[in-house]
């Protein structure tokens, strides 16, 4: 008798990443048993399959990757997760360890890290993208404030500049407005900002030619 494929379900909203991936899992081996492009849709077919592995986008419509990982936290699903993900911040990869996710895997470094980390969960282990660490080592401390925004954080910056609200940056980049308040949280902190309502509001706005 053949040993059993592992089960994996995979989410993405952007399609040929989504093939690619589910293309490259067959490779390995895997048996995918469902390609989603919404959270929403990502949590329901964990729900019905129960699948060995989930791997999730971070960013997605409906839900996020953290959000699917949390609800499958308190329901008590069995069912191991790897984020893939284009953001190195710090603080998402703590949500992560915090919702006992399995895997926090940089998008650029996938080819090269996703392969170790299915085996490393697959056996009960975990996998966390060390490029994460070694970029947060690498960062100069003596460089500007300005300079030491992330992208994520320029874009998220231009959108309070046009005065939009954390609830409508939050639909606009299919991200929780929790993500977007820490986002906001941790800019306040580098840009060394009074923690008022409006203070990244008048920084943005005064510093558009640094964001844009």
């Amino acid at each position: 008798m053949s040993k059993q494929k592992p089960t994996v379900i995979i989410a993405d909203d952007h399609p040929i990443l989504l093939k690619g991936l589910g293309d490259l899992l067959r490779d390995m081996g895997l048996h995918v048993i469902a390609e989603c492009p919404t959270g929403g849709q990502a949590i329901t077919a964990i729900r019905t399959y129960q699948p060995d592995l989930a791997i999730l986008d971070l960013e997605m419509p409906e839900l996020t990757g953290l959000e699917v990982a949390k609800i499958c936290l308190s329901e008590n699903i069995a069912t191991r997760i790897i984020l893939l993900t284009l953001h190195k911040e710090l603080y998402l990869y703590h949500q992560a360890k915090e919702l006992n996710l399995s895997g926090y895997i940089l998008k650029e470094f996938a080819l090269v890290d996703l392969s170790i980390a299915i085996h490393e969960v697959l056996g009960g282990k975990q996998f966390f993208s060390e490029k994460i660490f070694e970029e947060s080592r690498e960062m100069n401390p003596n460089q500007s404030e300005e300079n030491s925004l992330t992208p994520s954080e320029k874009k998220i910056l231009r959108l309070i500049a046009d005065g939009k609200a954390s609830k409508d940056i939050a639909k606009k980049l299919f991200i929780s407005e929790r993500t977007v308040e820490k986002h906001r949280s941790n800019m306040i902190s580098k840009l060394k900002l009074e923690k008022k309502h409006n203070a990244l509001l008048l920084w943005a706005q005064k510093n558009r030619d640094i964001i844009d």
